[in-house]
């Protein structure tokens, strides 16, 4: 367990934030390397794994559900130095992953071909959505076993579990990926379902490896099988912080939904062209993803401990980090987004979309990155309401005109574009309200009683 209450909070932000960014460096090549590979099967193939992949913004909408409502608690009761409590709420979260893990996993199965058929733009497409789909729903299902114990982790300010085996299980899938798509060294090429196999193979071999954490006689945080019985109250307390955040996730998943089926009439070079944006945007963000997972539980400590003043700059020195790398992401994505994405395809068409959307979306990344800090704040703080209205906001600002503009004479997926960078702009807008809000309400503290 590491202490985050005393000591400078920038150094605090700078460790645990480089330990979680050493992770996300090999989770953005993973992304890049992938889709690297991918490409070389076409752009159907592109397609379809990015429909597949939209998949995964509801699976990490439920996992962010499970994750947030873990670290808060657990961070808040090491906080309070309350180490029973710490144990009990990190064992009833692995309880609560594997009934949410199993669930995902059945409904994912049953619905991978209505899905695939509903999305793509034909049936290749859907075939290829389909055939990746199959690996990769047991994958993210035994996501959530990783994610709970790695939340618990980061509440305690233990970093480096983590991060060690999220780095080796992404080093491994980049090494099987190739050797399961085409078949080097054996001859058995399995195309884009070979892509899902190898990240299903490096999760089962995660979730192994991350359990021995908690077997140690040193560990902070122990499996306790006597505290698996089902407590609804501690679910619920859990979820009442996690359920908003999940949910802002969720919409996500729905407004990339809403752009593929906007694309679909454009053909599978537009859905191409879309997925690896998406890809190259998911890569660029990891380390403001890395320091919103680092601001969590370092604000969480300082508020369980009712230091009002570490929590406020905890967000300042993190929303100056986080703006400095976001403005970097953008000034590369403006002045070469066609270099971007054509390290992924050769096709003029899908380069052409994807530079033009990475050029408009651009625009909005330090927007997008002080929104992840102040989420990272009402996190720590307990509340996730405020970021899930933001975010409801922001997606009704762009869905309900952008179904309105698509029946108009001459439309073009541009439109799309700037519509959805304007909305970050409200969103942020009211974010800060919000969190300015949030602050007057949450850090007067009552005098301690002796």
């Amino acid at each position: 367990m590491q202490d985050l209450t005393t000591g400078p909070i920038t150094r605090h932000l700078l460790k645990t934030t480089s330990f979680m960014l050493v992770m996300m460096v090999f989770q953005t090549l993973y992304f890049l390397i992938d889709l690297y590979w991918v490409g070389r099967l076409g752009t159907e193939a592109v397609a379809g794994v990015g429909i597949a992949g939209n998949l995964s913004f509801v699976v990490l909408a439920l996992t962010q559900m499970l994750g947030v409502g873990t670290t808060t608690v657990v961070s808040h009761a090491v906080g309070r130095r309350d180490h029973a409590d710490a144990t009990l709420l990190f064992n009833q979260s692995q309880v609560l992953a594997m009934v949410t893990g199993v669930a995902v996993l059945v409904v994912g199965l049953l619905a991978r071909w209505p899905y695939s058929n509903a999305m793509s733009a034909d049936a290749t497409t859907a075939a290829l959505a389909a055939d990746y789909m199959l690996w990769f729903i047991p994958a993210m299902a035994l996501q959530f076993a990783m994610v709970a114990m790695g939340s618990a982790l980061r509440g305690v300010g233990n970093f480096k579990p983590g991060m060690v085996v999220a780095t080796a299980t992404v080093i491994l899938n980049m090494a099987l990926a190739p050797i399961l798509i085409f078949g080097w060294g054996t001859g058995r090429a399995y195309g884009v379902a070979g892509a899902a196999m190898s990240t299903f193979i490096a999760v089962i071999i995660g979730v192994v490896w991350l359990t021995t954490y908690f077997t140690r006689k040193d560990a902070y945080l122990r499996f306790d099988f006597g505290a698996w019985k089902p407590r609804f109250a501690v679910w619920r307390k859990m979820l009442a912080i996690g359920l908003p955040t999940g949910f802002e996730f969720g919409i996500i998943a729905v407004y990339l939904a809403l752009v593929y089926s906007i694309t679909r009439p454009f053909g599978a070079a537009a859905q191409a062209g879309f997925g690896i944006g998406q890809r190259i945007i998911q890569a660029g963000f990891m380390p403001v993803i890395a320091l919103g997972f680092a601001v969590a539980p370092v604000a969480g400590q300082n508020f369980g401990a009712r230091q009002a003043q570490r929590v406020k700059a905890t967000f300042k020195d993190a929303a100056i980090m986080g703006s400095a790398v976001m403005a970097l992401f953008a000034i590369l994505c403006h002045i070469a987004p066609d270099v971007l994405v054509g390290a992924f395809t050769n096709d003029p068409a899908v380069v052409a979309i994807g530079a033009e959307y990475l050029r408009i979306i651009s625009w909005n990344y330090v927007a997008s990155g002080l929104i992840f800090v102040a989420s990272s704040m009402f996190q720590a703080m307990g509340n996730t309401i405020p970021s899930l209205v933001t975010s409801a906001v922001r997606i009704v600002l762009v869905a309900i005109p952008a179904l309105i503009l698509v029946q108009m004479p001459g439309f073009q997926l541009n439109w799309i574009w700037y519509l959805s960078t304007g909305a970050v702009y409200a969103q942020l807008a009211l974010s800060m309200l919000f969190l300015r809000r949030e602050f007057q309400r949450r850090l007067t503290f009552e005098p301690a009683i002796a």
